[in-house]
């Protein structure tokens, strides 16, 4: 029917179709001459209006300035004229609504309003002409228009008598109507309605009452209507909200007969469980909650023996906790829980001074409906709300002290259930805070809750709220909402719920054993591992003191102190820890942790306050006063990280338990941990010679004293957590500089002349320190994840050598050697950190540097650091260093296989030779033999081949029975190389030898030579990592530690599950029961 309007509104058949209209309506005519009384509408935002004009063919409003013709016209007559043709616009534009360009629609919409601006009744009066002459229109059409007509109907300052007769029928009558657009078109119908309220709502109540109270079932949209009317102040005047609220519970009370006819109730149940998505903020079973519970004020009894059967009704039973629709039209009854939820919340609140006897049996059915509905969204914030509203009419209710609430604790247990149910990667809902704030108001009522139950409150709710992610993250996962909620101020309300429920324990119960109760909660998020999780928890903590502080202005006070008298104020508190009272003890913790929280960046004598902190540690028996203390030097550590690792270093040899606390404090937040570190690395490189003649200067004592702390230090923190990731991601550095540590002890401990008196005493306190330098090269292989090569030189008794400075380079090229054959995973940031150490001022540190690097030739690592010719060039350049032992190492570097690939042929050509001197008498030349073969096997690397390696196990097996030790040493050695030279290679035959070794190398761990039994635990393991047995790290350390019969049955276990594994016979020849005594 649309298309059969003319396209131009200003054409003459427009105007005369108009006119007529008009003309044939005596009513709507009435309406014309009110109108040309009132001219308003032509002083309209005019600017807009014009700036249209200038981009649309059309205009709302006809300018009479702007046509000298109209002008001459008479009063009258021009009026006439200029209604016309707006109206004419006005038609087209209702007409353009059937269209499908969104954009084009919004545009017309927004000139239908601006034109409502003006002329009100002109546009209502031209869509009520629309209704009539069209009725075949589309039904989108019309929900088009009734968007339109209600947001007229909303903006106008008056609405006549007539129009609102017209349009309130016209919404009655299609509020109801089923259409293809479901209830988005019986809602926009409603709308009108609404609109309707804002200038008569007596009316509409009036109507709404009728239809309640005809004995059937109201639709779906009065309850719409009746659900916005309730929750919309904006369309009452002053004072009339509180009539609608009265007749709505008139309306109510008359309606609670109806619920005793089966027709009324079923259909009341169907509404209840029925959903409603198309709108979010007034579905109508908020309307029909809303209903429910006005009818509890009067009739209690009625409502709840009516939602007694409701619940009890078969439907209701099978949708509980076993919800599966068959069909779409069973998937009205998952939404029963919901509603139900909702009206009993409503019940509650409207009952008011009635409702406390009545707590205990609502609590337990929305308990029940909790814990066996289908667990949604929708039934989590039904839930919620329902519980909300109980609580806030019990909190309401004076006589609520005098009641004991048995349902409390299952209803306490529900709201656990659900805050540990919320994703902790996410913070999308108010979901954490209103559980909070219902958990806070529930443990005021009684009885109080036990120890154990309030504990477990506490730790769910801290863990659901400290463990969130960082703000940012949290962010992210909104990104792709349509409407992402407001993280910041989700998660600021969400913290304040969290803080206000301490504040609620701490008022219920205001003693030191409270506090003491919720800080040890709060303390285990103080020691997490992540940074920001131990900031919200000191961030609740200073919040909860802050509050008990209150009385006693102590914030207010410290931001009004000057320096001098802030730093007066630290000192008094630092001198409180040693108090004998516990409470003053635990204030001046407080005090002293509030106090650097707000001003410890600006804080002038950090240093003394750092050791005067230690020195009071030890005498603080309160956890909660020592964490404090030690939350103190975390934050000053932001600021102050240099003079307090210099400070901490001048008590630090020996490092006792509370100087070790305070540097894990100092190191507690990430970033802190690693500029520790590489502080500690420069202070250990600070290495000056105590001096040695009576002519020498005097060399500063405390600065040598404070790099044998550094070292200290470095060894304790390896096994502090808060230095863990600091500790892997310094490995080069620290390896490096532990090693020339080691070094730099021997070179003190040089045999010299006999010193008398203070100088003998200065030098004799550097020998415990060399075994402390190994240990620390020793647990940070261990602790970092580097137990392979650790296992390598245990194993071999490698780090013997590090005992004298003559052996020290074997013992550095053995751990490198392990690091190589191990494919250690930091040889290439090693041979980074190499490079600027072979060119260092230090000659233990290029000394290390070039054994190292020589080793490293051998790993394919190198060259994706350096190019071959790189590599010769720093042996080249070494080859001119001041130190002749630097120089021939350099030397022996060039000479390896990697610069002269020929070499390889000419090795395994040697080979042969060598094997011949296997069946010499001599015992001294079988053993020089053996070392030069595992010699040219480590040259060759995997230059070696199958058959030669085949040959060399065979004849090294020989030998394990020699009756010479030294003989038999040297053949296991000799068998450990060969097999860490085939490593990754294919085996051959060379397994069947590997696998029948197994049992000679586990018999011989009990040989009487100290030596061979080292050898052949160090060969077992090389073999049984070739063969990949599991596990090896117990493996190594039973070989390294265990002893007695329980470690070889260990041994033997593992052997025979091998077996087992393989399939294969391989056994050595003679009978192997076990292992003997």
């Amino acid at each position: 029917m649309d298309a059969q309007h003319p396209e131009k509104p200003h054409s003459h058949a427009s105007t005369d179709r108009t006119s007529s209209a008009r003309s044939q309506n005596p009513r709507i005519s009435s309406h014309i001459s009110e109108f040309t009384k009132n001219q308003s509408y032509m002083t309209g935002p005019q600017n807009s209006a014009h700036g249209d004009r200038q981009r649309h063919p059309t205009t709302i409003l006809l300018c009479r300035s702007q046509s000298s013709q109209a002008a001459l016209m008479p009063k009258e007559h021009r009026t006439f004229i200029e209604e016309a043709y707006n109206a004419a616009i006005c038609f087209k534009l209702l007409r353009d609504l059937s269209g499908s360009d969104s954009l084009h629609l919004r545009y017309i919409i927004k000139k239908i309003k601006s034109m409502a601006y003006g002329a009100p009744n002109l546009v209502l009066e031209t869509i009520h002409d629309y209704f009539v002459n069209n009725q075949q229109i589309s039904t989108r059409h019309k929900f088009r228009l009734f968007h339109v007509l209600g947001a007229v109907i909303g903006a106008s300052e008056s609405l006549e008598e007539a129009w609102e007769k017209s349009f309130m029928q016209l919404a009655l009558e299609n509020m109801t109507k089923s259409t293809e657009l479901e209830e988005a078109y019986q809602d926009a119908a409603s709308n009108v309605l609404v609109a309707i309220c804002r200038h008569s709502w007596q009316v509409v109540a009036q109507h709404l009452e009728t239809e309640v109270l005809s004995g059937i079932f109201p639709h779906r949209s009065l309850f719409y209507v009746m659900g916005i009317m309730t929750s919309d102040e904006s369309l009452f005047k002053e004072k009339e909200k509180a009539g609608w609220e009265e007749q709505l519970a008139k309306m109510a009370i008359k309606s609670v007969p109806f619920l005793n006819t089966e027709g009324w109730s079923k259909e009341l149940l169907g509404a209840l469980t029925r959903p409603d998505r198309t709108q979010q903020e007034q579905p109508p079973e908020k309307g029909i909650a809303l209903t429910v519970g006005l009818a509890a004020a009067r009739h209690l009894d009625h409502v709840w023996a009516v939602l007694e059967q409701f619940g009890r009704s078969t439907p209701i039973k099978w949708s509980l906790n076993s919800f599966s629709p068959k069909n779409s039209g069973d998937l009205q009854w998952k939404w029963a829980s919901s509603t139900i939820l909702l009206a009993y919340g409503q019940m509650a609140d409207k009952a008011k001074a009635q409702i406390l006897p009545w707590v205990d049996n609502i609590l337990s059915r929305m308990v029940f409906f909790f814990h066996y509905s289908s667990w949604d969204e929708t039934l989590k914030q039904s839930f919620l709300t329902a519980i909300l509203m109980l609580v806030g009419a019990i909190s309401r209710n004076e006589g609520a002290q005098s009641y004991e609430f048995l349902q409390v604790s299952e209803l306490l247990e529900c709201l656990m259930l659900l805050m540990e149910k919320e994703p902790q990667d996410t913070l999308c809902t108010p979901t954490r805070q209103q559980t909070i704030h219902i958990i806070s108001s529930l443990c005021k009522l009684r009885p109080p809750l036990d120890l154990e139950k309030k504990s477990r409150l506490l730790s769910i709710s801290l863990r659901s709220v400290m463990s969130l992610p960082l703000l940012e993250v949290l962010e992210k996962h909104t990104c792709l909402f349509l409407e992402p909620p407001n993280i910041q101020t989700l998660y600021k309300e969400t913290v304040g719920a969290l803080e206000q429920m301490l504040q609620t324990f701490i008022m219920q119960n205001p003693t030191a054993e409270e506090l003491h109760f919720l800080l040890s909660h709060l303390y285990v998020w103080l020691e997490s591992e992540k940074a920001h999780e131990r900031q919200r928890a000191v961030h609740s903590c200073m919040a909860l003191l802050k509050f008990l502080s209150h009385n006693l202005y102590l914030d207010e006070i410290m931001k009004h102190l000057t320096m001098a008298e802030l730093t007066d104020l630290i000192w008094t508190a630092v001198d409180g820890l040693g108090s004998t009272s516990p409470f003053r003890v635990q204030a001046a913790a407080d005090m002293l942790l509030t106090a650097i929280q707000e001003h410890g960046a600006k804080l002038e004598t950090v240093a003394s306050l750092g050791r005067a902190i230690h020195l009071q540690l030890c005498s603080i028996r309160i956890p909660q006063a020592k964490e404090n203390a030690l939350q103190a030097i975390t934050l000053l550590a932001r600021n102050h990280t240099s003079e307090l690792v210099a400070a901490f270093l001048d008590f630090s040899i020996p490092l006792d338990s509370h100087a070790f606390r305070l540097w894990r404090a100092l190191g507690a937040e990430q970033p802190v941990s690693h500029l520790v570190l590489a502080m500690l690395l420069g202070w250990l490189q600070k290495r000056p010679l105590p001096t040695r003649t009576s002519g020498g200067s005097p060399q500063p004592k405390k600065a040598y004293l404070r790099s044998l702390a550094a070292m200290n230090t470095l060894h304790e923190l390896q096994f502090a957590r808060e230095f863990k990731q600091a500790m892997q991601e310094a490995f080069p550095e620290l390896l490096l500089a532990l090693l020339s540590q080691t070094h730099y002890l021997l070179e003190l401990n040089l045999p010299e002349e006999p010193q008398p008196g203070k100088e003998a005493q200065e030098t004799a306190l550097f020998s415990p320190q060399s075994s402390t330098s190994l240990e620390a090269l020793k647990s940070l292989l261990s602790t970092t994840r580097h137990w392979q090569d650790f296992a390598h030189m245990e194993l071999q008794g490698a780090w013997d050598l590090f005992a004298t400075i003559h052996t020290y380079p074997q013992g550095v090229c053995l751990l490198a050697r392990a690091m190589v054959q191990n494919h250690c995973r930091q040889v290439k940031a090693l041979t980074f950190q190499l490079l600027p150490n072979l060119q260092s001022r230090e000659e233990r540190e290029r000394k290390a540097a070039i054994i190292i690097f020589t080793e490293f030739l051998y790993s394919p690592t190198l060259l994706e650091v350096l190019p071959k010719e790189a590599a010769l060039s720093v042996l080249v350049r070494s080859l001119r260093d001041p130190s002749p032992e630097i120089r021939v190492l350099s030397l022996q570097g060039l000479g390896n296989i990697l610069f002269h690939p020929e070499k390889g042929s000419l090795l395994r050509g040697q080979l042969p030779p060598f094997l011949k001197g296997f069946f010499q008498s001599s015992g001294q030349v079988l053993v020089s033999v053996m070392g030069t073969v595992s010699d040219v096997l480590h040259r060759l690397g995997a230059h070696s081949t199958e058959a030669q390696g085949l040959s060399i196990a065979i004849n090294a097996r020989s030998f394990f029975d020699d009756e010479r030790d030294e003989v038999r040493a040297a053949a296991m050695a000799l068998f450990g190389d060969l097999v860490a030279s085939v490593a990754g290679q294919q085996l051959g035959g060379l397994r069947t030898q590997v696998q029948q070794t197994m049992v000679p190398l586990l018999l011989h761990l009990k040989d009487h030579c100290p030596t061979v039994v080292t050898q052949a635990k160090f060969a077992f393991y090389r073999c049984a990592v070739l063969l990949h047995w599991r596990p090896q790290h117990t493996l190594f350390c039973t070989l390294a530690w265990e002893k007695g019969l329980s470690a070889r049955h260990f041994l033997w276990s593992c052997l025979v599950r091998a077996r087992s594994r393989e399939g294969m016979g391989g056994w050595p020849p003679g009978p192997h029961s076990g292992p003997s005594e």
